[in-house]
């Protein structure tokens, strides 16, 4: 599945409603990371999950879904989400299975020209 560019890459989670800046980067900067090839990576807290992406179109906006599964500390985790990307970085929503729900905005990182 090949993903839009403009969402590709490492992005730096920059606040989410359900869990404050502290708990966000409690283990390592919280970020997301994706490939053009539609894996991916999304950690935060003691969070640690892999993302499956796709493009899709709902109404005239473009977006990238997502399902996710990994580890919640010690327990493990699975859910969904989705995000769109704007002239402030990266917006989204995503759930665990059966549990918390949460609103995030992502920066994405600069990289450096080698």
């Amino acid at each position: 599945m090949k993903i839009n560019p403009e969402f590709v890459g490492d992005w730096r989670i920059t606040e989410m409603s359900e869990w404050d800046k502290e708990y966000i980067d409690l283990v390592a900067p919280g970020h997301l990371t994706i490939k053009g090839n539609g894996a991916g990576a999304f950690a935060f807290g003691v969070v640690q999950v892999e993302l499956d992406c796709r493009m899709e179109n709902i109404g005239e906006q473009r977006r990238i879904a997502f399902s996710f599964s990994g580890c919640d500390e010690y327990d493990e985790v699975c859910g969904r989400g989705w995000a769109v990307v704007d002239g402030k970085g990266m917006a989204g929503w995503f759930a665990f299975f059966q549990g918390d729900t949460s609103t995030f905005r992502a920066a994405k990182k600069r990289t450096r020209n080698k």
